[in-house]
């Protein structure tokens, strides 16, 4: 018989799992950048040729169905992708940082801030939250259409006066938006902390995957 121990709660195995768990994560973000480079190049492709040689919606349907008869079985080159990738390209093509930082959240993601975000700043915002937060699509819906940075922009200096009256709250970063509390704005601290309480799922969300209670 072997006289060698197993481990009766596994706990020794934790470290094997979590190696595991970051190839895993590492394996998934290195191929979601090729999709979106691989994207972003079909995009700049579009553009030139709409630009050069006048293609319109009858040539990209032909190409859609061309791409789809060469790789058979092939997702997301439907015309309408395509014209979302030309849309990507042209979105990001001026600006250097952000799409390098385009190419670190899901397609779905990119697309949702392609369509809803104003501006630079604001897709800059949602970049950085979606990216942070490793946000699904539908997450990072809930917060758009929850106008999080509009709420965040107006309400930066409410925040900092909130974190300023309660030192026991000093954790909080500026652009976590408190407005759903419902509390005058001249306030003490207990009232704030009762607020929290009974609001606390919303309280949690608005921190994000990276919170954790304790204590």
């Amino acid at each position: 018989m072997s006289n060698e121990l197993i481990p009766q709660n596994h706990a020794e195995y934790g470290e094997i799992i979590s190696i595991i768990e970051r190839a895993r994560e590492n394996a998934f973000r290195a191929v979601n950048r090729e999709l979106i480079s691989m994207y972003w190049e079909i995009g700049n492709y579009v553009s030139d040729k709409i630009k050069r040689d006048g293609w319109g919606k009858s040539v990209v349907k032909d190409f859609s169905q061309y791409i789809q008869s060469q790789f058979l079985g092939i997702r997301g080159f439907s015309p309408q992708n395509i014209w979302r990738m030309k849309q990507f390209y042209e979105t990001y093509c001026d600006n250097a940082k952000l799409s390098t930082l385009s190419r670190e959240i899901s397609w779905s993601n990119n697309v949702h801030i392609m369509m809803g975000a104003k501006n630079d700043e604001a897709r800059e915002f949602y970049l950085l939250l979606a990216q942070k937060n490793n946000y699904t699509a539908r997450e990072l819906e809930r917060q758009m259409d929850s106008r999080l940075f509009e709420r965040t922009m107006i309400s930066d200096e409410k925040n900092k006066l909130f974190i300023a009256k309660s030192p026991g709250l000093v954790a909080l970063r500026n652009n976590y938006v408190l407005e759903f509390l419902d509390i005058p704005a001249s306030h003490k601290e207990a009232e704030l902390r009762k607020a929290i309480i009974s609001n606390l799922r919303d309280f949690i969300l608005e921190f994000g995957k990276d919170f954790s209670l304790v204590g």
